[in-house]
């Protein structure tokens, strides 16, 4: 499928340096939200995480591993967006200071389970800093994509603290999804409900972007 076909190209282009089960789920989950957009992840996660049969832990360090994406997305824009408008710049420090929030506290939560948070891979964002409208566009996709991925982990978590902090914290990338799409003149709630398709098309569709 050539990227012209994508419904996200963005995430296609995105490189994630790092061979850990998280990174390869991230990978993965990239890979679904380029060929049906970034809120349709939640079944390929769900499925995923089902048959790697992953405790609590592993997938709080799936979560780690996208809130890291998330971090150095917004901590980069920073440094390399040149001209932002008064309203982003804020917007993208408030965000990268929640991000940076969720990251440590996955992280803390991993250690008090008796877990290893997972190495943080490295990433490249592809032409996502060109201009304002391009970090703002990725910039809500990674927000779709945050906000699908934890709906698709939320039912194989196990224990009811972990839950509740993976609520927390999914609750927070929604409004975040909101905000960027206030910024780029979109509704901030498109559709009641996000879109659901079958684990055939999702694997199917995934299966040329994932490389080992």
């Amino acid at each position: 499928m050539s990227n012209s076909k994508l419904a996200v190209p963005q995430l296609a282009a995105v490189q994630i340096d790092g061979m850990t089960r998280s990174s390869f789920m991230l990978k993965s989950a990239l890979a679904a939200g380029a060929v049906y957009g970034g809120a349709t992840v939640a079944p390929f996660v769900s499925k995923a995480i089902a048959q790697e049969n992953m405790g609590d832990v592993e997938i709080l360090n799936f979560a780690l591993t996208l809130e890291v994406l998330e971090s150095t997305f917004y901590e980069e824009a920073l440094k390399q967006v040149s001209g932002l408008s008064g309203d982003v710049q804020e917007l993208a420090e408030q965000l990268q200071d929640d991000e940076a929030e969720h990251v440590a506290a996955l992280t803390s939560t991993i250690e008090d389970l008796g877990g290893k948070p997972v190495e943080a891979p490295k990433f490249d964002f592809g032409d996502a800093f060109q201009d304002e409208d391009a970090f703002l566009e990725l910039a809500q996709t990674f927000e779709d994509t945050g906000v699908s991925a934890y709906n698709g982990a939320a039912p194989m978590i196990e224990a009811s603290e972990v839950l509740e902090a993976a609520g927390s914290i999914v609750q927070i990338e929604g409004r975040h999804a909101a905000l960027i799409r206030s910024q780029r003149g979109e509704p901030a709630a498109p559709v009641p409900f996000d879109e659901a398709l079958e684990m055939a098309q999702v694997l199917n569709a995934v299966e040329p972007f994932i490389k080992s």
